[in-house]
């Protein structure tokens, strides 16, 4: 009720972006706002193709407590002498944007120009992890964690923990050394399976970027298998169990309530070619994550009379970001196997009555096309400068060569990857920023991408007519 008190005269969007770990938030967020503001290249985002968007400036969000999204630091950071890609989302932040425009529609026109509050919620990927928990009980949840965690592809990244967990007497009392030594060993564990078989579904997310809650007792738990009686008050199975339901009540719930629950449109950005690199239970993973994720979203269509009292997403876009990193022959592909991945969670919204749509796209097109020959063929290629430390068939390069790079073929048949386990042979190297943008007549950066205007022109052009 006070969001809608707040907006009676000027009418207030607020777009979720979300997406797991390294999908590019930042670049989105960053990216969406620069061509706003400038009115940048976009003939794909109907109300600037049509003459009808005015101008958009940056305005004080409303809730000072909140961090606000450092939109120019990362337009610099992207844009200087020597680009850098700026550092992933850490904790929340929010930014408003006041949009104005000229209606389509002839009896709007009557008042003259509109207004819109576009209000925009970044937050770390990890937290979408967390999401799921609240309908899990610390049993459920346990046996759900040492479930992946004995599988045989996770001994390498889980056997520490799984050692030290099988020394532990869960029914022992209580002690904060022993919580820690396993909340320490978990949370190893959480990391080298993000980082080394590029794994989603492994909360809780917070243990890997804790905030201002390092150290204190709500992220210092750990699964435990069940104990062979009911365990005692003030056994260590008892105290994990406590902090586990803390967890939830004091740092989840309050989150999906504050942020999640207000939601009005999102866009969920997926690091697909990073799960086909890293091989058949990565994509597997991904589409486990994706599916318990979008299931705790409020989702259904839009109903004016009851948006002050209970809001819904009524559009989702589901983005495969990074489409710079395949030629533009596979973006099809990309799109197909980005649908496969999210078929269950699509099918749910739109059961809801929330409408969905994919598009591979790039916020920043970091390369560019061409073609060489070999051995008489004729190969499509990526042309850009590998971020330094990047290796390829034995090559290490330094962050400044710039070369050709034939990226491979994506699968003509989505469900292949899921009905084999067939491996995607990719030539995947991270890309680092182009060092030379192409300005406007004002002196502004126009920010090359991939099918941006479009995916912007779904998330808000129908405000907008």
């Amino acid at each position: 009720m006070a969001d809608a008190a707040t907006g009676a005269f000027t009418p207030t969007l607020r777009l979720g972006v979300t997406g797991l770990s390294r999908a590019g938030k930042t670049i989105f967020i960053t990216a969406l706002v620069h061509n706003l503001l400038t009115g940048g290249r976009m003939p794909g985002f109907a109300p600037l193709a049509e003459g009808r968007f005015i101008g958009a400036r940056l305005a004080e969000y409303p809730d000072a407590t909140i961090p606000r999204f450092a939109y120019e630091q990362h337009l610099e950071t992207l844009t200087s002498k020597n680009p850098a890609w700026p550092e992933g989302t850490r904790r929340i932040s929010q930014l408003r944007l006041v949009l104005k425009y000229q209606s389509r529609h002839w009896y709007n026109g009557l008042r003259g120009p509109s207004t819109l509050n576009l209000d925009i919620v970044d937050y770390p990927g990890e937290w979408l992890l967390d999401l799921p928990l609240l309908g899990l009980s610390f049993a459920q949840w346990s046996a759900e964690a040492l479930e992946r965690a004995r599988r045989p592809g996770s001994s390498a990244e889980a056997g520490p923990f799984l050692a030290q967990l099988a020394e532990i007497d869960t029914a022992k009392p209580a002690n904060d050394p022993d919580a820690e030594r396993l909340a320490t060993s978990f949370t190893d564990y959480l990391r080298r399976s993000r980082e080394d078989g590029a794994l989603s579904t492994l909360p809780p997310g917070r243990f890997l970027l804790p905030g201002d809650l390092e150290g204190s007792p709500a992220l210092t738990f750990a699964p435990l298998p069940p104990p062979a009686a009911p365990s005692r008050s003030g056994s260590l199975y008892a105290m994990l169990e406590h902090r586990y339901e803390a967890y939830k009540a004091q740092v989840v719930r309050p989150f999906f309530r504050d942020h999640f629950a207000r939601l009005d449109r999102q866009v969920v950005l997926v690091d697909t070619l990073r799960a086909l690199n890293a091989g058949p239970a990565a994509v597997a993973d991904l589409e486990t994550a994706l599916t318990a994720v979008l299931a705790c979203f409020r989702q259904g269509e839009a109903n004016a009379l009851l948006r002050p009292f209970a809001r819904r997403i009524d559009r989702i876009l589901f983005a495969a970001t990074k489409a710079d990193h395949v030629h533009h022959t596979s973006h099809d592909r990309l799109g197909a196997i980005l649908n496969r991945l999210v078929a269950n969670a699509s099918k749910r919204a739109r059961f809801a009555g929330a409408d969905t749509r994919s598009l591979a796209i790039a916020g920043l097109r970091a390369t560019r096309e061409g073609t060489i020959t070999e051995a008489g063929e004729t190969l499509p290629t990526l042309i850009g400068t590998p971020m330094k430390g990047e290796t390829l068939d034995g090559v290490t390069y330094d962050g400044k060569s710039e070369i050709a790079l034939f990226p491979g073929d994506l699968p003509e048949r989505p469900d292949s990857l899921f009905e084999d386990g067939t491996p995607v042979s990719l030539n995947f190297l991270r890309f680092a920023p182009p060092a030379r943008i192409e300005r406007n007549a004002s002196g502004d950066v126009v920010l090359p991408h991939i099918r941006f205007d479009r995916a912007l022109d779904y998330l808000i052009g129908d405000w907008l007519a």
